[in-house]
């Protein structure tokens, strides 16, 4: 009996030194997170908002979605501290860093640091079926909406109808409005680009009889001779209600990313409570089905913060010497 109420003993020291060690390593952790997602209708609304309520449940930290422009955006909040987590294509991120932010021009986005890998965000384009809207190409001359300004759609498709010789009249919307708008005759194409279903599309070809599309052939080879930032993506037939055929277009990844002064113990649990549970990520969006450690190498130029990196070491995932930051 002495032995095992020196056993029990001991147990409860350990536990309250461990217990001591958790609340001394949350000691410089925010009372409340933000986490910038993008207008209401796309998937970063979704998963954004779904990310913060999971991170409130797993850590017991209050978080928060917020709604913005998209990943442009996003980029700028966090490199001010606005934001504390926000969703990025690594298009946007990218010309950030190198200070050719659309937003923020001349601001060399170097505080900035990778989470995790989310999901790729292939670009789509949905016509009424009565339009017979059918190609890129068939929207010359007509009015396209493009997603919010700043936005990954909004900053790569008028790059991407120039590119193809198409001149279209181009006007932004967040995701719900565009679709809305499309229903009612206000434009005559929707051009948007997010993880896949996209809740606006979805609506759409639920209540109308509609065309989803990407790039034809040649479309395709031009877009990836012209865009390195991007990769062929391939939209599998039944991810949207009638659409019968697989459909060729392109894509960019996404990541999850933080500023550099974040908490250490803060950026390591975030990035494991993600990785650690994509069944419960997929509840909060299908496209999380590619929010997967595995995927860390999509990102080849943006550092990780040392909390990222100190959980993928844990898992025996590289990360090469240049991204550790």
């Amino acid at each position: 009996m002495h032995t095992m109420l020196k056993s029990v003993a001991a147990i409860a020291a350990a536990s309250t030194l461990l217990a001591g060690s958790a609340l001394a390593d949350r000691s410089d952790w925010p009372s409340e997170i933000t986490v910038g997602t993008a207008s209401q209708g796309g998937a970063y609304f979704v998963y954004g908002n779904g990310l913060a309520n999971f991170l409130s449940e797993e850590l017991g930290i209050g978080a928060s979605g917020e709604v913005t422009g998209g990943p442009v955006q996003n980029v700028t909040l966090v490199q001010l501290g606005d934001h504390d987590v926000g969703l990025v294509t690594m298009g946007p991120a990218f010309t950030a860093l190198q200070g050719e932010s659309e937003l923020a021009p001349g601001l060399e986005h170097t505080e900035i640091r990778a989470l995790f890998p989310m999901y790729q965000t292939p670009f789509q384009v949905v016509t009424l079926a009565r339009s017979g809207l059918e190609t890129v190409s068939d929207l010359d001359g007509r009015r396209v909406n493009v997603g919010p300004a700043g936005g990954t759609p909004g900053t790569y498709w008028p790059q991407f109808l120039n590119t193809l010789g198409v001149n279209a009249n181009v006007s932004n919307a967040g995701a719900a409005d565009a679709a809305s708008q499309l229903g009612d005759g206000l434009i005559d194409a929707f051009a948007f680009a997010a993880g896949i279903p996209t809740a606006a599309f979805s609506q759409l070809a639920a209540e109308e009889n509609v065309n989803i599309f990407g790039f034809t052939s040649d479309e395709l080879d031009t877009i990836l001779e012209n865009h390195p930032e991007v990769a062929h993506f391939v939209m599998e037939a039944g991810t949207y209600s009638g659409q019968d055929e697989d459909i060729d277009s392109v894509a960019m990844w996404n990541f999850a990313i933080a500023h550099e002064d974040m908490p250490e113990s803060l950026a390591y649990e975030i990035t494991r409570v993600v990785m650690e549970n994509n069944d419960r990520m997929m509840q909060i969006h299908s496209a999380a089905r590619e929010t997967l450690k595995e995927h860390v190498d999509k990102n080849g130029f943006l550092p990780f913060h040392p909390g990222a990196v100190r959980y993928f070491d844990e898992q025996g995932i590289d990360i090469p010497d240049d991204l550790r930051g």
